[in-house]
């Protein structure tokens, strides 16, 4: 809808654009990490000693990768990727709407900051609270020192900050709307700058820079090193941003796919058949049925993997789970919250 409405709303005498251009921006990014974040799962549950390092290290990685995108386009067309790619460019506040490409030099590192590092501490931070609530609900131990309790404090608040962050979001778009304010989002105000869209100049200016940057400069060789190296990142951002444009559709349709209001529809339709039993196991593993396989013993508080089926006491498979991220007979990736407590008919 948002993007359908943006081209509805585009005017070619208004500068600055509408709350559907900017919000589909903002859906177009959205939509990236997670199906970037099956894909890589995916790939490690296939084969987990050749990608497992992909899906433990995801976060680090996609901020590579996104720091290299955004870069690029901040570089080239005053943007980031999805602003681009929806005619957009970014402006300083001060300036008016007519102004050209090209960030001042605080704008441009403000902006790559407040785009890739404030979504991947976000990210980190929800990950460890959603830690730190699975062993407050594990109860293992109580929170008896200082930091644990400034942990349990932290996890209390956060739904509130979140909160908070979400009405601050939601104003400042109101805002928008009604013409108040020229930013539609606290990132961008917080970066200084403002969007506004892309005029015949502007694509004039970024075809003439793209076509000066492609020949080879005539001085030292640390100048002739240093320009192969930014060409060489220069060609890896054009690749990945191609990639990324390719795959927009797609993308959509797999959050589409996987949305919770979906998975109703397609369990309905679709009926997957039993996961087959795993095909490589711990040299040496053995299970009788009756002990817990980490520590011989018969099993206390059975608890089983849901990534593999197997089953351990709870406090062994927890310990490793915990210390590998892995299952201990398939070695699949696995978290925490994949423990599933085993009830007796006695119990």
């Amino acid at each position: 809808m948002a993007e359908a409405g943006a081209h509805i709303t585009s005017t070619a005498g208004n500068e600055q654009p509408s709350i559907f251009e900017v919000l589909a921006q903002e859906s177009l990014m959205e939509a990236v990490r997670p199906a970037l974040k099956h894909a890589v799962k995916v790939l490690a549950e296939s084969n987990p000693s050749r990608f497992g390092f992909l899906w433990r290290s995801f976060d680090e990685l996609y901020l590579l990768l996104d720091v290299l995108l955004q870069n690029h386009f901040l570089s080239h067309c005053s943007a980031s990727f999805s602003e681009n790619f929806y005619g957009l460019k970014r402006v300083s506040g001060g300036r008016g709407p007519g102004v050209g490409l090209g960030l001042s030099r605080k704008s441009h590192w403000r902006s790559l900051l407040l785009l890739c590092l404030a979504p991947y501490l976000r990210a980190k931070l929800e990950a460890t609270l959603a830690r730190l609530r699975d062993e407050e609900d594990f109860s293992i131990r109580l929170a008896q020192t200082r930091s644990q309790r400034l942990y349990r404090a932290a996890v209390a608040a956060y739904p509130y900050v979140s909160s908070a962050w979400q009405v601050w979001i939601f104003c400042q778009q109101l805002l928008f709307v009604f013409g108040v304010t020229k930013t539609h989002s606290p990132l961008l105000w917080l970066a200084r700058v403002k969007l506004a869209r892309l005029n015949t100049r502007d694509i004039r200016d970024m075809e003439q820079k793209t076509s000066n940057t492609s020949s080879p400069p005539g001085g030292s060789l640390v100048q002739r090193a240093w320009w192969l190296m930014g060409q060489a990142a220069r060609g890896a951002a054009v690749s990945l941003s191609t990639s990324l444009s390719l795959g927009v559709f797609f993308l959509q349709f797999l959050e589409w796919w996987y949305s919770s209001e979906n998975q109703s529809t397609v369990k309905g339709l679709t009926s997957p058949p039993a996961p087959p039993p795993p095909l490589h196991l711990q040299q040496g593993w053995s299970e009788d049925g009756k002990n817990c396989p980490l520590c011989r013993r018969p099993r206390t508080n059975a608890t089983v993997l849901s990534t593999s089926g197997f089953v351990f006491c709870y406090r062994c498979v927890y310990t490793y789970v915990k210390a590998n991220r892995r299952c201990p007979a398939t070695g699949y990736p696995t978290e925490l919250q994949h423990l599933i407590k085993i009830y007796s008919p006695e119990s």
